[in-house]
């Protein structure tokens, strides 16, 4: 059963520390200093056995204003807030920052402890008592139980338990799902173990010998042994006071704020898309782009605020915000964080993370942000899930990226994933590897696919389409070769383009010579029959027929290459197809009789100068009909007919 974390909140000297004694039996200040000075440093942990059976875990919190960062970290995973406030002082600044602190990480329940009831007047005591109404009004805490309690002599000790148990009890417990997360708020080295982590886990479970990963720094270790309030366990879920023995890693690369968590679980990054409350209590305007402290778990981070609407926040306002941190944080959406200010250092508002890794930094007032922000808010994982798959492109995104990105995982993304899969708005690409593709993204390469077609086709009407590779790489770089069967498969399935072994065309293209294009290719193929095996090269033929028909002369040559009617040997050499169809079997006939050839029992064969008799025996050794063995030719086994494209 999960555990529940009730967390201590309220100002120095109110009697924080004491009254979790009173209630447990237990002393949270355990560091020589905090005895010294009778003031809380560092958290401190407890637990309560409750008379419904479950036991209650308990994180008390230092009050002074010079620690409440250390505060931000212990309030992380509580469930439960005794919002704690001395009878002899009332409300004081850092009750109030406190309990601005509970409200901004989205602390939904508490009970307010009235301590030093002992020390006042009943009368003193109903003006306590009406002041913190007051304040808390419109709050989580309105309506919340008041409890005046006595550390010195125990009074209203046994009514805090039974509030306490009657709270647990009506509490609706749900499994914990997803990955284990813990941020690290304690490391220390224990003789013969290693370094030892402490935390409250806030998602997940996790088991002895299970690996996790340290994060941001993304180091991983083996879990040698968990204990829960002092005790061995063999696994551990969310919601308890957690320490773990850490197999593989040492303590100096480890410190409070980082945030221990399963494997494949986060991806860290320097920005946040958030949703941020400037409080009310603020004296002055925010100004974009302020320097300040960012609290995320238990990490303290200095980071710039862009303001991504108006240049200023006025106090009481809620605004959308990209947090640049100058350290990364692995987070998840929905993730709470606390801002307090760089200097002087207080608690100026907070908020939830709505993207914890923007691709790319926001420009202000931009229509973009507002309707990312309205599809954020918009609590609808299916919509964000395509949303993310929009922004990454023709990259796409794994189910694990999609499932770091929204915080959701194994069967519950799935689900979620299956609605827009059948009808097709997302779409996958690699089912082994589990990686996706927006529609959009698939639209917009067959637009630009379709565009690139028509371009080629245009200029140049003599070819009958463009190579596939030089197709995709005017399509993109970057794009990668099942993304881009995906694009033409589906254009050839709505019959947009047709390929014909490695040659893409559009669909209605034909290729239609002109009267004088018709009269050039008829003077190039005599050209090149009437010169046998000695035909004129290509920059001949040029010559022969003018400078102005250079590029045409291409054009046609490539055609006819393409129809089968000339064979291309190289950049220079076209023969006739059935003139060197004829030389072929000749030559094979000779291979078969003599077994070998070399230069000069071909030349002898053919007639020809070494200008052509050597690129032809390239040519044979190209297309595989022969196979040279030092200076001589040899035919190999299985000729291929000439009848073909070689280029």
């Amino acid at each position: 059963m999960r555990e529940i974390v009730l967390g201590t909140a309220g100002h120095v000297d109110h009697g924080k520390t004491s009254f979790v004694h009173a209630l447990t039996g237990i002393d949270t200040d355990r560091l020589e200093e905090e005895k010294r000075r009778g003031i809380t440093i560092e958290l401190g942990f407890a637990f309560l056995d409750l008379p419904c059976g479950h036991r209650l875990g308990i994180v008390d919190v230092p009050g002074h204003e010079k620690f409440v960062k250390n505060m931000v970290a212990g309030a992380t995973g509580i469930d439960i807030v005794a919002f704690v406030v001395a009878a002899d002082e009332g409300i004081m600044p850092q009750s109030r920052e406190h309990f601005d602190i509970c409200s901004l990480l989205g602390i939904k329940q508490g009970l307010i402890i009235i301590t030093k009831v002992d020390m006042v007047e009943p009368e003193w005591l109903e003006m306590v008592h009406e002041e913190i109404r007051q304040f808390c009004i419109g709050s989580f805490l309105e309506g919340a139980p008041m409890l005046p309690i006595s550390a010195i002599n125990g009074v209203g000790i046994s009514e805090v338990k039974k509030e306490l148990d009657t709270m647990v009890k009506n509490i609706q417990f749900t499994e914990a799902f997803g990955p284990f997360r813990l941020p690290i708020d304690r490391i220390f080295n224990m003789k013969g173990f290693g370094a030892v982590v402490t935390g409250t886990g806030i998602s997940g479970r996790i088991k002895v010998g299970e690996n996790v990963c340290l994060y941001p720094s993304m180091q991983t270790a083996k879990i040698r042994g968990i204990q829960v309030h002092g005790q061995d366990v063999v696994e551990v879920e969310s919601g308890r006071r957690t320490a773990i023995n850490l197999q593989g890693l040492e303590k100096e690369f480890v410190k409070r704020g980082n945030m221990l968590a399963s494997p494949q679980s986060l991806s860290p990054s320097y920005m946040l898309d958030a949703d941020f409350l400037y409080l009310v209590n603020n004296n002055k305007p925010l100004k974009n782009r302020v320097r300040v402290r960012v609290h995320i778990g238990t990490a303290e981070i200095i980071a710039r605020l862009v303001i991504l609407s108006q240049e200023e926040i006025l106090p009481g306002e809620r605004v959308d915000c990209q947090i640049l941190l100058e350290e990364a944080i692995g987070v998840w959406p929905g993730d709470h964080y606390v801002v307090r200010s760089y200097s002087p250092v207080r608690t100026i508002g907070g908020g939830i993370i709505l993207n914890n890794k923007p691709k790319n930094k926001r420009r202000r007032f931009k229509k973009e942000n507002i309707e990312a922000f309205e599809l954020y808010r918009s609590g609808n994982p299916g919509t964000i899930a395509i949303f993310h798959l929009n922004e990454s492109g023709i990259q796409g995104m794994t189910v694990n990226e999609l499932e770091v990105y929204l915080g959701l995982f194994g069967r519950r993304l799935k689900k979620i994933l299956e609605k827009p899969i059948s009808t097709g708005e997302i779409q996958v690409v690699d089912s082994d590897r589990q990686w996706m593709i927006s529609a959009l993204t698939i639209s917009k390469l067959k637009t630009k696919t379709l565009a690139i077609l028509a371009n080629a086709h245009r200029e140049n009407p003599l070819k009958k389409g463009i190579n596939k590779e030089e197709l995709r790489s005017k399509i993109s770089q970057k794009i990668d070769h099942k993304v881009f069967h995906l694009v033409l498969n589906q254009l050839e399935k709505d019959k947009k383009i047709t390929q014909e072994d490695a040659i893409i065309r559009l669909s209605g293209h034909q290729i239609s010579l002109k009267e004088n294009e018709q009269e050039t290719k008829k003077i190039i193929k005599n050209l090149l029959k009437n010169g046998g095996l000695s035909p004129p090269t290509k920059r001949e033929i040029t010559s022969a027929l003018g400078k102005d028909t250079g590029s045409s002369i291409d054009q046609l040559l490539d055609l006819m290459t393409n129809q089968n009617e000339v064979i291309k040997v190289n950049d220079e050499l076209y023969f006739d197809q059935q003139v060197l169809n004829l030389l072929q079997k000749e030559t094979v006939a000779l291979l078969v009789k003599e077994k070998q050839i070399n230069a000069q029992s071909f030349k002898q064969l053919t007639g020809i100068s070494r200008k052509y008799s050597i690129p032809l025996l390239e040519f044979f050794d190209k297309i595989k009909l022969t196979m040279r063995v030092g200076d001589n030719r040899v035919l190999r086994t299985r000729p291929p007919h000439i009848n073909q494209d070689t280029d």
